[in-house]
């Protein structure tokens, strides 16, 4: 655990800042985020696939390219991804599942079923845990009978209550030795069902929520996140390693890739950095160097793309997906 994180000082959100918080998230998250009138899904010059090697499976996060008009369908999200060449969409549930099916797509991460805001209410806290248990393991059913390999988790927020942020935190400890046990009731569910549970990491810097800083969140150190997940010690329970998010918190990601290995790594998140961007000239990240180093540990999971697009979203997405194909 990083000390220095640890004992810096964390700003107190009032009941009415949190609602705000989450109201405006909810958008973000289930209507993506704003972008200017005119992205279409299109690829009108039938552009070759920009999967050439497919040493990385690549999968495109739904969240920043769907349900608002001036964003894409799912029906077109699909026919993108067909497009592109890459294996399939994620963070969709059971509803959306027989669409992509129709097209020979995957659902590379599945979400746990916790309506709202998933991260808020985590296995981190009493209160919420059993629920946040019983929503899990109904989704690892579902999951297993539609092939979906992945369901996400979270350690949740810091919050006592999560209503009420002003009566205190959880312990740090307390909170991680919390998920610890949470996640050992569902890595038995998903054992027996042969699902993963990847829980994420998430970046508590950014504050702008469009771009997916989360204050708030407990499990904001990606080294805090892997031990948990040491602790659990079950094939089926995992890291998401959100390259953004960590990039942000902890850096050195190419170094944590190669320490955490395929023991501790599940599953992986991309966007530029800052600003959550394509994957282009304007960010810092070096992602075909960062995709090499996944080769190297022989990590066979998924790559999901998770930027949210500033200009034509096939563009972008082409791109990154070119970029991240090493």
């Amino acid at each position: 655990m990083n000390q220095s994180k640890k004992n810096q000082p964390t700003r107190k959100f009032s009941r009415r800042e949190m609602l705000k918080r989450s109201a405006t998230l909810s958008a973000a998250m289930f209507a993506g985020a704003a972008l200017p009138s005119g992205l279409i899904a299109s690829n009108p010059d039938k552009s070759p696939k920009a999967v050439r090697n497919g040493r990385i499976k690549q999968v495109l996060a739904s969240w920043p390219f769907m349900d608002r008009a001036e964003f894409w369908s799912l029906e077109q999200l699909c026919e993108a991804a067909v497009d592109l060449g890459v294996s399939g969409i994620e963070l969709v549930g059971p509803d959306e599942w027989p669409t992509m099916k129709k097209y020979n797509l995957v659902c590379g991460m599945s979400p746990n079923g916790m309506p709202g805001l998933p991260f808020v209410k985590g296995l981190n806290n009493m209160r919420y845990q059993e629920e946040v248990i019983a929503t899990t393991k109904r989704r690892i059913e579902e999951c297993a009978e539609a092939g979906v390999p992945n369901v996400i988790a979270f350690t949740g927020y810091k919050y006592l209550d999560v209503d009420n942020p002003e009566l205190g935190d959880v312990p740090l400890d307390e909170g991680a030795d919390n998920t610890v046990k949470g996640l050992k009731e569902l890595a038995l569910h998903a054992e027996k069902y042969g699902v993963n549970i990847c829980l994420e990491h998430l970046n508590t810097r950014v504050p702008d929520p469009h771009l997916f800083g989360t204050p708030g969140y407990q499990g904001d150190d990606v080294d805090y996140c892997a031990d948990i997940v040491r602790r659990v010690g079950s094939s089926r329970v995992k890291l998401l390693f959100d390259i953004y998010h960590v990039q942000i918190m902890n850096g050195d990601v190419i170094s944590r890739i190669r320490e955490y290995g395929t023991d501790i790594i599940g599953h992986i998140h991309t966007a530029g950095v800052p600003g959550r961007c394509e994957l282009d000239e304007t960010q810092e990240l070096n992602y075909p160097a960062i995709m090499r180093a996944l080769l190297e540990i022989g990590y066979e999971g998924y790559v999901g793309q998770e930027f949210v697009p500033t200009r034509n979203p096939m563009q972008g997405l082409r791109e990154a997906v070119s970029i991240c194909d090493v």
